[in-house]
């Protein structure tokens, strides 16, 4: 059974980013390698800004280890895309966000981005635990933060 798009409200955290004209694909809508550079805009932008994570000088970084979207409607030029975010579980070393990607005023998402980050030593690049501040932060994005193992 397919699942039904996200909500709106379930979105704790929004940006806006207009749609270029390049975005769009021959189908006229946005192609579907640009789903993904929103999500993962929205995603840094966040880390950077209330997650307080220092990029790229920090003593942990995170990289994304998996993706995944589900598509529900189009998006495309000229429209704006408003990109909800929302934590799904944080573990040890691993965060899972999820994405809702909505057009303007849309009261249910467009897509639905999963995404993986496990974070690392900016220098070994070995796994690292979340750092306290930002599980912390993350707290901020959903009730799903964790103690970590």
């Amino acid at each position: 059974m397919r699942p039904a798009p996200p909500d709106r409200a379930d979105f704790p955290h929004f940006d806006v980013y207009p749609i270029r004209w390049r975005d769009n694909d021959v189908y006229g809508h946005m192609n579907n390698a640009v789903y993904y550079e929103y999500a993962d805009s929205v995603v840094a932008r966040w880390l950077t800004g209330p997650g307080g994570l220092a990029v790229p000088d920090g003593p942990v970084i995170c990289l994304v280890v998996e993706t995944g979207c589900t598509y529900f409607g189009s998006l495309g030029f000229p429209d704006t895309v408003e990109a909800g975010l929302r934590l799904d579980r944080v573990g040890g070393s691993s965060i899972t966000y999820e994405i809702g990607l909505f057009a303007a005023g849309a009261p249910t998402a467009a897509a639905r981005v999963r995404f993986v980050h496990v974070c690392v030593d900016s220098v070994t690049r070995r796994p690292a635990p979340v750092p306290p501040g930002l599980r912390a932060a993350l707290a901020a994005l959903g009730p799903h933060v964790q103690s970590g193992a």
